[in-house]
């Protein structure tokens, strides 16, 4: 019996972080979305990682959508859109971040 109640209980969402390494929250957001063959989009970088990054941006594109993201005017970096919902959108980088972008981009300034 004890089955029976227990598969229609609500879960919690698990409040374990699966990701490889941790995201950090920026200081510098302004960032440029650019789709191949499509204008640029301006958007927020919400946090930064060495794999990826997430942003705050108005359009939407679907998973898997190849981009050049370019933050607070720095050369174009390649990456992936994975989710896109409710104006943020998680991307993942071809490569990993430049440890010096990387910095720039979490440096908190006095």
């Amino acid at each position: 019996m004890r089955y029976m109640h227990s598969q229609f209980r609500a879960v919690k969402p698990a409040l374990i972080e699966h990701r490889e390494v941790e995201r950090f929250p920026v200081q510098i957001q302004r960032a440029s979305i650019r789709q191949n063959g499509k204008a640029t989009k301006l958007g927020e970088l919400v946090d930064v990682s060495i794999f990826g990054c997430r942003l705050s941006c108005d359009s939407k594109f679907a998973d898997g959508t190849n981009l050049w993201l370019r933050f607070d005017g720095g050369r174009p970096v390649p990456a992936t859109a994975i989710w896109c919902k409710g104006g943020l959108i998680g991307c993942r980088f071809e490569e990993k971040l430049d440890q010096e972008l990387f910095r720039s981009l979490t440096l908190i300034h006095d």
